[in-house]
């Protein structure tokens, strides 16, 4: 699809001028929807910049990130890139809106990860994101469950890979929850990185549509 973010982001504004989606992925929009208890998980829209870009531009939410925090640049095109997984692959990374209040929470799902020099190569990776605020209240978990029961399901992926600095406890405990498996035998180093680093050394899970459990969110 377009860009979803036109216009001219170099400027950062605090509070970006964006254009409407076209007709098309309004559509698309509303016919790409998973609900869980208490979240949403959508199709990205124009408004979603600005809160998105302050999640990616949150020095601590991005303190396992390699590339460090974004500016609302980066976080357009970010945003743009993963969205247009669902027009070229049929699935992507969901904006995760929260039912109670219709915040805009942070993101989840799965994207085509193909880097032919790096040691897992090709594969379908599964990510999530979320602000501070939303930290510690279990809402990565039910969303990365909604968005594996979507790619079993509907795209019948066939595995789903995911992975984390080593000292990512946090993000690793999800993965557990949702029922992925650890792949020692997968993990790697971040060759650029020197020994020692925090982010260097990266552990993986897998999980395989045909044994994945879909556990109850706990």
């Amino acid at each position: 699809m377009s860009n979803m973010f036109p216009g001219d982001l170099t400027r950062e504004p605090s509070t970006p001028t964006l254009v409407a989606i076209p007709h098309k992925s309004r559509k698309e929009v509303a016919l790409l929807t998973l609900e869980t208890e208490r979240l949403i998980l959508r199709r990205w829209r124009n408004e979603d910049l600005a809160p998105a870009a302050a999640i990616n531009a949150d020095p601590e939410v991005m303190s396992w990130i390699g590339a460090g925090p974004m500016s609302v640049r980066d976080s357009g095109e970010y945003l743009t890139r993963n969205d247009a997984g669902f027009d070229t692959h049929g699935f992507g990374i969901w904006a995760v809106e929260r039912k109670e209040d219709h915040a805009m929470i942070g993101f989840s799902g799965l994207r085509r990860f193909e880097r032919p020099h790096h040691p897992l190569g090709s594969c379908i990776e599964a990510a999530w994101r979320f602000a501070r605020e939303a930290w510690g209240k279990g809402y990565a978990t039910e969303a990365a469950r909604a968005a594996f029961l979507d790619g079993f399901n509907r795209c019948a992926i066939a595995t789903i890979t995911s992975w984390a600095p080593e000292g990512n406890l946090r993000s690793q405990g999800v993965m557990q929850r949702i029922g992925m498996t650890r792949r020692a035998d997968r993990d790697f180093d971040t060759p650029a990185l020197p020994q020692g680093h925090r982010l260097r050394r990266h552990v993986v899970f897998t999980a395989d549509r045909a044994t994945w459990p879909a556990p109850a969110i706990g």
